[in-house]
């Protein structure tokens, strides 16, 4: 039960803090961006229980953009393009695919990232008494 509770502790926080960014960002969100957005700070999270803390932050970095990129293609095409809610539309942006993930947002997800894995990190450690994070960049 304090793994679960933890899960939607973290899974709560990262919802929140998604659509607090959408809001700033674009001026509206979705609900279901704070589905997406708190299941990507959990997954995000998780690199350290699967990985050691040796890997390097920057390699932390590309599992996260590829974390994030293939949740928001997979609720991009049952959101958008199967349920037609038209929650994000990337066709106007370069290299993009079937307007749900393009280029330039996985670039943002590269630098965003490193904040939601450390912020979760200390999250764990100050409130779930986890290990002190540290962290070498290469």
């Amino acid at each position: 039960m304090g793994k679960l509770l933890k899960y939607l502790f973290l899974i709560s926080f990262g919802g929140i803090v998604y659509i607090l960014i959408e809001l700033l960002w674009r001026g509206y969100s979705h609900w279901s961006m704070f589905v997406l957005g708190g299941m990507c700070f959990l997954l995000l999270g998780l690199i350290n229980e699967k990985y050691t803390w040796d890997i390097p932050l920057t390699i932390q970095m590309l599992i996260g953009t590829f974390i994030i990129t293939v949740m928001e293609f997979i609720a991009g095409c049952i959101l958008n393009l199967w349920l037609g809610l038209n929650v994000w539309n990337y066709r106007n942006m370069p290299y993009n695919i079937l307007g749900q993930i393009c280029l330039p947002y996985m670039i943002l997800w590269f630098f965003l990232s490193p904040v939601c894995i450390i912020v979760d990190d200390y999250i764990r450690h100050i409130f779930f008494d986890e290990e002190k994070p540290h962290y070498k960049l290469f």
